[in-house]
């Protein structure tokens, strides 16, 4: 990676970090510390506490990624800070679950993971993107291990409110970062067929593919978030281990998931294995599901399975948007982060209020056999589809009085053609295309016909 993909990925890593750090923060002390609040006694409450963050990330997120193709990314991801930041103050200053409630929904206005990701795709090289895609997935996981393993001193020391004022101060000070440390935006290209089109939603939506892997982000969050519903009780009760030692297990298990995880995700990018190690992650994870449906209750268990399930965890998060960067035109890739934010996000909220439902109703057993089932439609689902290798640049010389709306248009229905950029002032068409699948003759004619 050059310089500035590796400055623009770890800068962007840190604010997606700080995202999920308002989540996972409250993770392992929320559901004792509601105990002590009017209405804490409901799991079901606590359920909605913890995953309300996801819903409103979920209706936000697809106008956040809109908005950040219009207008940019940096615009976009100011003002989600800002309203991250109100959120957090809301919730220090609840004295019940219900105003946890009202703050952590404020909380999840602040849906900037559309922007920042879009940001990281536009500002990398294709052969690059992977691994930009998975700093901001690993960011995920470390973000996940530090608050496992700082939640509880931070609740001892300074309290529940204490934890949200620091996640509303942390937010204003990733403005900062946004503004002097990401670096600037790309200048968006002079083609007037790149600008973000009305009808950019709807072909985000009927695209199969998109579909497939909106699919696999919801699932992996609900099962992410139902499975902290029980852990962290788990632990104590079955595994006689005080919430603030928890960082005992997760800080070993996190740290041990990425050295497992790395080797096998640098060799799938460099060999063209991606898909069997995509499909592997969630056949891991669906194994894990399984595994914890039977033996949660055995400590040693419980542990090996959370390593397992980081590995899987890890791997898909960067997996994830990746593919969904290459699967999306440019123009459009705000949007269609947007709504792979929104089905994550809506994982988060599903699988938190599902996983407090179903123990409070049918017991903690219940939360991994309803896993089992999210797993295994999602691994049906991918099994299909197509995982799109490398792309490279084709360039082609085009007359001067070519209409470039409809040439692109006749162009991007040709088989492995990604993008197109029309530029007849300048006399050329660049396509990026798959080169395995790419028609170069068929394309060649498209273009003499306009000329």
């Amino acid at each position: 990676m050059s310089a500035l993909e590796l400055r623009a990925s770890l800068s962007l890593a840190s604010l997606f970090a700080l995202r999920m750090l308002g989540l996972f923060l409250i993770l392992p002390v929320f559901a004792i510390h509601a105990q002590g609040l009017p209405g804490g006694g409901s799991q079901t409450l606590v359920g909605i506490a913890l995953g309300v963050y996801g819903l409103t990330q979920g209706i936000l997120q697809i106008p956040y990624g809109m908005a950040s193709d219009r207008y940019g990314r940096k615009r976009a991801i100011v003002v989600g800070l800002l309203l991250f930041a109100l959120g957090s103050f809301i919730a220090a200053w609840a004295a019940d679950v219900y105003t946890v409630i009202l703050g952590r929904a404020i909380q999840g206005a602040g849906a900037i993971a559309a922007p920042v990701t879009a940001f990281a795709a536009d500002i990398t090289r294709e052969e690059h993107r992977t691994k930009a895609m998975a700093m901001i997935g690993g960011s995920i996981a470390l973000t996940f291990a530090v608050s496992l393993v700082a939640a509880p001193v931070l609740y001892r020391r300074i309290g529940m409110d204490g934890i949200f004022n620091l996640t509303g101060a942390l937010s204003l000070a990733a403005i900062w970062v946004t503004l002097a440390v990401v670096p600037a935006e790309p200048p968006r290209d002079g083609d007037p067929t790149r600008r973000t089109q009305p009808g950019a939603l709807g072909e985000v939506l009927s695209d199969t593919e998109q579909l497939r892997l909106n699919l696999g982000i919801f699932s992996l969050h609900v099962v992410q978030m139902a499975i902290f519903v029980i852990i962290p009780a788990a632990l104590v009760t079955h595994g006689g281990l005080p919430v603030d030692e928890h960082w005992k297990v997760y800080l070993p298990v996190v740290v041990g998931s990425f050295v497992l995880m790395a080797p096998p995700l640098i060799q799938a990018e460099r060999r063209g294995r991606m898909r069997f190690l995509f499909l592997a992650a969630i056949a891991l994870l669906l194994a894990v599901e399984l595994g914890f449906a039977v033996c949660y209750t055995n400590f040693a268990m419980a542990i090996a399975l959370l390593l397992a399930f980081f590995v899987a965890f890890n791997l898909l998060e960067a997996i994830l948007p990746s593919l969904v960067s290459r699967v999306a035109a440019p123009a459009s890739r705000g949007t269609a982060l947007g709504v792979y934010n929104t089905t994550q996000a809506l994982g988060l909220f599903a699988g938190g209020a599902a996983g407090g439902w179903l123990a409070g109703h049918f017991g903690e057993a219940s939360v991994f056999v309803f896993g089992i089932a999210i797993v295994a439609l999602w691994l049906g689902t991918a099994w299909r589809m197509r995982i799109p290798g490398e792309s490279a640049e084709r360039i082609f010389p085009v007359g001067a009085g070519a209409d470039p709306v409809a040439l692109r248009e006749g162009l991007l229905r040709l088989r492995g053609v990604r993008e197109a950029v029309i530029a007849p002032e300048r006399g050329v068409v660049r396509l990026t295309v798959y080169p395995d699948s790419f028609d170069a003759s068929t394309a060649r004619k498209l273009i003499e016909g306009e000329n």
